[in-house]
């Protein structure tokens, strides 16, 4: 089967081909009713009467569950004899056991024998309108001479390639050249310095780069568990972290949420803007899109070049349906005036998605009624490049089931989240926060840190033993959605009163000249914690710190308690931000400590200007105060 696949860049053998047996299944569901059109594995399970019944089978039958999924969506080359073998005291996670397959395979040949001429990637470049198309097969050809450029270069099965290039066609080829020959694949965002890159270059002991090669690659027969990449994120001091994904259980998680929480359909375009650096882009610019045999967007520009239309552009001239964006990017836009949206045909969407910290209510609320018209449902996805794909989202669900602002709301297939206090008791109830954890294993979490298993096991199995710990805080509603607080080490506890940051922010953010902001705890001598509020205004505003200040502090009174309000209100130009967007509360948090001497790794800063406006506005505001 291996050396059969191997051909399948070859145009006569394409027809040798097996089709992706989850077709044969689904032509069988139709008559079973629109759940098993839904999802055609539901016909293995009886009596299921709905999407809740699908989800109690998945949590409850996991072992059934994974395995109906992964014997149909993928294509195996030696099928799995168990479906998993997992322990999270023991930090044992093994999905697929036996099972051998190869990514590049179920992501361009099983496609190619299908539709080669099905547009796989839409280069959307930096200047509007100059979209490039690649084709399943195109995309296929370049894979394999890729790969035998690598192999050309003693590239072997086990070695780390570090990827260093803009979201492009080639970039892409090159992840998947990689898995074509068993190598694993390290991404290092395109924006890094070269001190960055080498850091990662160093830790991953990569092998080096390219030349024109034959179109035919044969195949990598892999493991299920063998490495398929690594993504290094930044810890808050120390060296990068990496983070490792595995084959056949990532694959299928990346390909089923993809479907699932963006009701993707075949023909659809995909629009997914995060950059193929991170693991956003990994999961939903090139995996999870490929494999279902979708059409994927790479976008190489920003949300305002040339103006802050540029997305909405982008939706009208590609005909998107499903885009997935950044809530800093959401706020961003918010600034300007919403004919920069309204001027653009956005006809073609049909799901509006949100990744990467809380929506926040006023944003949220901007996205579904001017960007989306009303008529997109809005799915603020929660997940983590630990967990390999979105783990809490509002969709899937049933079509009328309802959508509440800033929440993520519903654990997906597989998913069984769980709150705990921090005595590791567990929550039973709802109306409750807690620590978020996940009580069971899944097929698309990371199953260590590249060469420090040890630090894998101290950040998220050994906190809350038999849990996999998130790192973030939920609130759990009286009808049992999540709501995400934030970070547990954005938890301020004033006064013996726990409140979450993105609480506070939710309502500075609602003020009408903020444009954005971040909150954090900082060390009160009576009060033990108290607020600090950063804001950043927008434009032409007409408000100065002070006034603001104190309207801040007495909405926030208003709307949670006097204990809340914050101490220190601080406008600055921008916010510290990584590359992808997130704000670095840890950043702000150091600031207001008086410790900027140990701001820890900071090579994902976006602005490191904005850091030292930030520490100079800090010190002026604090003596300002102390000399009143």
């Amino acid at each position: 089967m291996a050396r059969l696949l191997a051909r399948t860049c070859c145009s006569k053998t394409l027809s040798q081909v097996p089709r992706c047996p989850v077709g044969l299944v689904a032509a069988r569901a139709w008559s079973h009713g629109p759940l098993t059109a839904y999802m055609p594995e539901a016909i293995t399970f009886s009596r299921l009467k709905d999407h809740q019944d699908l989800y109690k089978v998945s949590v409850d039958q996991g072992d059934a569950f994974w395995g109906a999924l992964g014997r149909s969506r993928l294509t195996w080359i030696t099928p799995f004899h168990s479906v998993q073998d997992c322990d999270l005291h023991q930090g044992r996670i093994s999905w697929f056991l036996g099972g051998q397959l190869n990514v590049a395979v179920n992501c361009l040949d099983r496609h190619v024998h299908a539709a080669p001429d099905k547009v796989a990637l839409i280069w959307e470049k930096d200047e509007p309108g100059e979209e490039v198309r690649v084709t399943y097969r195109e995309l296929l050809e370049l894979t394999c001479r890729l790969g035998n450029t690598l192999k050309r270069q003693g590239v072997k099965r086990g070695d780390r390639v570090t990827i260093y290039m803009p979201p492009c066609p080639l970039a892409v080829a090159s992840m998947l050249a990689c898995a074509r020959i068993g190598a694993v694949h390290a991404v290092v965002f395109a924006g890094f310095s070269a001190e960055s890159l080498a850091d990662r270059i160093r830790d991953g002991k990569s092998q080096w780069e390219m030349m024109k090669e034959d179109a035919c690659c044969e195949p990598a027969v892999m493991d299920s568990e063998d490495m398929l990449f690594l993504l290094y994120t930044s810890g808050s001091t120390g060296k990068p972290k990496g983070l490792v994904h595995s084959q056949a259980g990532y694959l299928l998680f990346a390909a089923l949420t993809h479907k699932y929480v963006f009701n993707y359909q075949d023909r659809d375009i995909f629009g997914c803007v995060a950059d193929i650096g991170w693991i956003t882009g990994h999961t939903y610019v090139v995996y999870g899109p490929l494999c279902n045999g979708g059409t994927t967007v790479l976008f190489e520009s920003t949300p305002v070049h040339p103006n802050p239309g540029r997305y909405w552009e982008t939706v009208e001239r590609l005909r998107i349906n499903q885009f997935y964006g950044a809530p800093t990017a959401i706020r961003l836009l918010l600034r300007y005036s919403d004919e920069w949206v309204k001027k653009y045909d956005r006809s073609s969407l049909k799901v509006l998605g949100s990744v990467g910290e809380p929506l926040n209510k006023e944003a949220w609320e901007w996205y579904f009624r001017v960007v989306g018209e009303t008529r997109c449902p809005v799915v603020d996805t929660w997940w983590q490049t630990e967990t390999g794909g979105i783990c809490i989202s509002p969709r899937p669900s049933n079509p009328g089931a309802e959508i509440l602002p800033g929440m993520a709301m519903r654990p997906f297939f597989g998913i069984s989240p769980t709150l705990l206090d921090d005595k590791g008791n567990v929550l039973l109830e709802n109306n409750i926060s807690g620590a978020l954890c996940i009580s069971q294993a899944w097929p698309g979490m990371a199953r260590t840190i590249y060469n420090d298993h040890k630090r894998f096991l101290e950040t998220y199995l050994t906190p809350y033993p038999g849990f996999f710990f998130t790192g973030d805080g939920a609130y759990r509603t009286r009808k049992g959605y999540y709501q995400l607080t934030g970070r547990l080490d954005d938890i301020i506890n004033i006064s013996g009163h726990r409140l979450g940051t993105a609480e506070v922010e939710d309502i500075v953010n609602h003020h009408v000249a903020v444009a954005e902001s971040a909150v954090i705890g900082y060390p009160h001598e009576i009060k033990g914690e108290g607020a600090y509020v950063f804001v950043v205004l927008k434009k032409d505003s007409g408000y100065t710190q002070e006034t603001l200040a104190a309207e801040l502090q007495e909405l926030i009174s208003k709307k949670i308690a006097k204990y809340a309000a914050p101490d220190y209100v601080q406008v600055t130009h921008r916010l510290p931000k990584t590359r992808s967007g997130k704000i670095m509360r840890r950043v702000l948090r150091k600031i207001v400590e008086d410790k900027a001497s140990e701001l820890g790794d900071l090579t994902t800063l976006d602005d490191h200007e904005a850091v030292q406006q930030i520490i100079e506005g800090h010190k002026h505001l604090v003596e300002g105060q102390k000399s009143y």
